[in-house]
């Protein structure tokens, strides 16, 4: 599961997700991708379970990016705790995306295969998302 190794402090505030992705909006790596269209956080979790999909559909073929890491940790009370007596323990972390931003990207397989493996990914977020293409794909060239 992702995590990171160190965070400077154990808990954080929740924050506010408005407006569009500003970084991480753009194919950088692959051919193909998967952009998300709506604010959510998405756990370590969720990530992990999209990357199998992808990897045992694309059975080991081609490469894989996963653009985003859960860097926020999430707290929780107990249950059944009264209010007040402090922040709630760490419970997992998660990654706070923004409409636009791309979650997997993909390279070395046919379109196909690519949009399929995408789409079950896709089956396994909390976001709905969009396939997106590299502007200057040749579907004509094999790979």
């Amino acid at each position: 599961m992702l995590q990171p190794k160190k965070t400077k402090f154990r808990r954080q505030q929740k924050g506010r997700m408005k407006g569009n992705a500003q970084r991480g909006n753009q194919l950088a790596f692959g051919s193909f991708g998967i952009k998300t269209l709506e604010s959510k956080w998405i756990t370590g979790r969720q990530i992990e379970a999209a990357r199998i999909a992808v990897t045992r559909y694309m059975q080991r073929q081609g490469q894989i990016w996963i653009r985003i890491f859960p860097d926020k940790p999430i707290t929780k009370k107990p249950a059944e705790v009264r209010m007040g007596k402090g922040k709630g323990s760490p419970e997992g972390f998660v990654a706070p995306v923004t409409p636009g931003r791309i979650i997997l990207e993909v390279e070395g397989v046919s379109y196909d295969i690519a949009k399929e493996a995408l789409r079950l990914a896709a089956q396994k977020l909390p976001v709905t998302t969009k396939f997106i293409v590299r502007r200057d794909y040749d579907p004509t060239q094999n790979v």
